[in-house]
């Protein structure tokens, strides 16, 4: 009888958990590991811009990174959000905006998924 409740409990914390972070539209999903993807994003945004691109790991050994849209800064700049996918295997790829940065930004994120 004392399971019920860490049941409901694991329950509610994985739903909680499979929801893209506020303020973070979804981008798309891809088989590819997100170290892949995060490179693939700053090297586009650094071609097109001939700026430099910051990168932040935000899980050990590259399993999810922000990478900022050229001239933003962590913690609040616009970035692509790349992490584990929510279930199964592959990455789940977001974008958080701020200012201008958008549409744009996206289309070359799904370029690299």
């Amino acid at each position: 009888m004392k399971l019920a409740p860490l049941l409901a409990l694991t329950v509610a914390i994985s739903a909680c958990a499979a929801q893209p972070p506020a303020g973070v539209q979804q981008v798309g999903t891809s088989q590819k590991e997100p170290k892949v993807i995060a490179q693939c994003v700053a090297q586009k945004w650094a071609d097109k811009s001939q700026q430099q691109v910051v990168s932040q790991d935000t899980l050990a050994n590259d399993k999810a990174v922000d990478v900022y849209v050229p001239g933003q800064q962590p913690p609040n700049g616009a970035a692509a959000i790349i992490h584990p996918a929510w279930s199964g295997p592959g990455s789940w790829v977001g974008f958080r905006a701020s200012g201008a940065a958008g549409s744009q930004a996206t289309g070359d994120i799904q370029a690299c998924l």
